[in-house]
């Protein structure tokens, strides 16, 4: 019999242990944008694909961001995924209260109105199929309509609270 390793201390459930345990998890980093009153958008880790055919993705955001009142309402969103070049933008994006839009943000109004972030290494339109209650957040389920996959880079990462780039 081989003995099992140590798995430290247990603790019980809680946001904090959620928090930790995912801080552990690298996770690649995306913008999600929609139209409001005018163009919103936040940086999301959560963002997975779920099915291919039809294909389908899903990404969380919480009901108190102040990106939800127009996710909540849009019909279309877009979705970016950033390059490791990007980690000024990503941080803006994940900012309260920052000049998302404003002029250190390269964009431009995309189909269905959808505001499209340059220089991002893809980018897909998605139609919102359904918003799960989840919590205190809202799993956004969305069908791409059209994008692009084809921007210049390697990819964003966010492990331990910080945006990180790949190492070979």
């Amino acid at each position: 019999m081989t003995a099992s390793p140590d798995l430290g201390t247990p603790r019980a459930a809680s946001p904090e242990l959620l928090r930790s345990v995912f801080r552990q998890h690298a996770a690649g980093v995306a913008v999600i944008t929609a139209r409001g009153s005018g163009p919103v958008g936040f940086t999301a880790t959560s963002l997975t694909s779920v099915a291919a055919d039809p294909p389908l993705l899903s990404f969380g955001i919480g009901t108190g961001a102040s990106s939800w009142p127009a996710v909540s309402e849009a019909e279309h969103i877009g979705v970016h995924i950033l390059g490791e070049h990007q980690q000024e933008l990503a941080a803006t994006f994940a900012k309260s209260g920052a000049d998302r839009f404003g002029p250190a943000t390269s964009w431009r109004t995309g189909p269905e109105g959808v505001p499209l972030l340059d220089g991002v290494l893809a980018w897909l339109v998605c139609e919102v199929v359904a918003r799960v209650p989840a919590g205190d957040h809202r799993i956004v389920l969305a069908r791409p309509v059209v994008g692009d996959p084809a921007g210049p880079g390697r990819p964003l990462l966010y492990h331990q609270g910080r945006f990180n780039a790949l190492r070979d």
